[in-house]
């Protein structure tokens, strides 16, 4: 059992912990909840040894083995294959202590080491590694390449795979969808429901919380409070304490209001099709959850954008790729001001691709893209983080679109994304990916685009903010089209779903419980087909071919 006993932890002037006292019991999923910078990564330091406790004590039993994610950028030119098999340290020493001992000749040792390699089940780690690099993504191909050749975002993935493999009793997960798409994200919910150890989960993934912790942990005003249940129950737990709160009650009552409206509205002109319904769904659930959120720190709208021709844009028969290879073909897509599109699809199938190329950055091989006159789009990528002016300030990069505002202006409306006071003025270089994640959603915002698109918005952003976007994109009038893994966000915003497969874009006649289980057909009917390709002489399918050329060009991208 991990026991946490009247512990306190100070860094500098702030009290993250103070007398706190927690249990949690071998096999238990518990997800640790709370503010950017409230402790939850302390929490983790403090298990791991590299923080000591400023008071109280933290006890683990001995034996414990403890698995993590890296945080560290791997670099080394070991295979990634081989990365991976690195984290089960007992199989990688006997690995080298069977090679040592062949080498030299110590025929005495060969075979306690053998037995003990096959106790460790040792002859099936390289299938094991090559099913978690499958499942979180990487080509085939790409299991032999070197480390470095991966880009940055892939190699921590590496470095998940690599701590997914370590035999363990406590496994200690610090955002571990940050760098997932959707196809991975569900694989890993499975993964983890299944592991039999005892898992802290941190994220801020309401769908991916619920579908594994048994408990919640949620860090506030220096205490942990364990909450039976998964985070829905949380939720519901934590909404009817605040409201013992009149002021709160209060607020809470405001909110529900607002949501109530908006779900009467979408109500009267959802249409039957599934996807709509679900959506419907989560926003009848939204107005149970928003009690929970009135202290929210982040209130923002998009305002109304000022014209909104009709269709926005449109694609007609084109092929979108990069070197004059197409990686999607015969692509027809109208974008209305009524479109609120989710993309899915399998791992490179080229849902990045195809929203780069609805900006603009991506020029169309073949057909017509027809953007209109007055199209004004507001584009999210995590890329677009790295082109802050580290040397500027929020109300510098605000400043620099908006001369004329009065500064008072700017800094109200920077106070809805959490920049307040002093933080509004200083420079961005330092700040966290959330910090930046927010500011570049807060200078879409007030450029009032006609157009979203938006590849991955939610990543590094808290659930506090998330639920503060799926608001604001609830009312938002222009269109919308977005790539996440955050499947409460696409369930609470999106009306339909698109699907990019084998070079193609098709209109997904089903839910995200459907979509799961398209990819697992999907997967069944690959893993079928290996044994007949490999006796057979069948052609090259050379479009297949130059996808997963692409693919690989992906992963390896810088």
């Amino acid at each position: 059992m991990l026991e946490l006993k009247n512990l306190w932890l100070q860094r500098g002037e702030r009290m993250l912990l103070q007398d706190v006292s927690l249990r949690v019991h071998p096999g238990q999923k518990v997800g640790i909840t709370g503010a950017n910078g409230c402790g939850k990564t302390s929490l983790f330091s403090l298990i791991q040894g590299v923080l000591q406790p400023d008071g109280g004590e933290l006890t683990l039993p001995p034996d414990w083995v403890i698995a993590s994610v890296a945080q560290e950028m791997p670099s080394t030119d070991a295979s990634a294959i081989e990365h991976v098999l690195q984290g089960d340290a007992r199989w990688w020493e006997l690995t080298r202590a069977i090679a040592a001992a062949e080498r030299d000749h110590a025929d005495a040792r060969l075979p306690a080491l053998h037995a003990e390699y096959e106790a460790i089940d040792g002859y099936r780690a390289r299938h094991r590694a090559a099913r978690l690099l499958h499942g979180l993504g990487f080509a085939d191909t790409s299991h032999d390449r070197p480390v470095t050749e991966f880009s940055g975002g892939w190699r921590m993935r590496l470095n998940l795979a690599r701590a997914l493999m370590s035999p363990s009793d406590l496994l200690l997960l610090d955002e571990p969808t940050n760098h997932l798409d959707l196809d991975a994200v569900m694989w890993l919910e499975d993964w983890l429901r299944a592991y039999p150890g005892t898992l802290l989960l941190i994220s801020h993934d309401r769908d991916f919380l619920d579908a594994i912790v048994d408990a919640v942990a949620h860090f506030e005003r220096a205490s942990i409070t364990l909450y039976s249940g998964n985070y829905s129950g949380f939720e519901r737990q934590h909404a009817e304490q605040l409201a013992q709160q009149q002021s709160a009650f209060e607020r809470q009552q405001r909110e529900i209001a607002h949501i109530e409206r908006f779900v009467a509205r979408f109500r009267a002109k959802a249409s039957k099709a599934r996807q709509a319904q679900s959506r419907l769904k989560t926003l009848e659930r939204m107005q149970l959850i928003a009690p929970a959120h009135v202290d929210s720190p982040f209130r923002f709208r998009f305002p109304a954008p000022s014209r909104l021709p009709n269709p926005l844009l449109q694609l007609k028969d084109c092929s979108i790729g990069y070197d004059h290879r197409p990686l999607l073909e015969r692509v027809k897509l109208s974008l209305t001001p009524e479109a609120r599109i989710g993309l899915l699809g399998p791992n490179g199938a080229g849902k990045s691709t195809l929203i780069k190329c609805l900006v603009g950055e991506l020029p169309v091989l073949a057909g017509e893209a027809l953007p209109a006159r007055e199209l004004a789009v507001g584009y999210f990528a995590q890329h677009q983080l790295e082109q802050l002016r580290p040397d500027r300030s929020p109300l510098q990069h605000l400043q620099a679109l908006d001369p004329r505002a009065r500064e008072q202006e700017l800094r109200d409306f920077l106070g809805g994304f959490g920049f307040h006071g002093d933080q509004a003025l200083a420079e961005v270089a330092p700040f966290s990916g959330g910090e930046k994640a927010r500011l570049a959603l807060a200078l879409i915002v007030y450029q009032r685009p006609n157009l979203l698109l938006l590849d991955e918005p939610t990543n590094h952003l808290d659930l506090e903010m998330r639920l503060a976007l799926e608001l604001a994109l609830q009312e938002y009038t222009g269109g919308l089209v977005v790539v996440s893994h955050d499947r409460h966000l696409l369930r609470s915003i999106a009306d339909e779903l698109w699907l990019v497969d084998s070079g193609r874009l098709s209109r997904f006649d089903g839910d995200l419980e459907d979509y799961r289980r398209w990819l697992l057909q999907r997967e069944a009917g690959a893993a079928e087909e290996k044994p007949a390709q490999a006796g057979s002489a069948r052609p090259v399918d050379r479009r297949q071919q130059r996808r997963d050329q692409a693919e690989q060009r992906r992963q390896l991208a810088p």
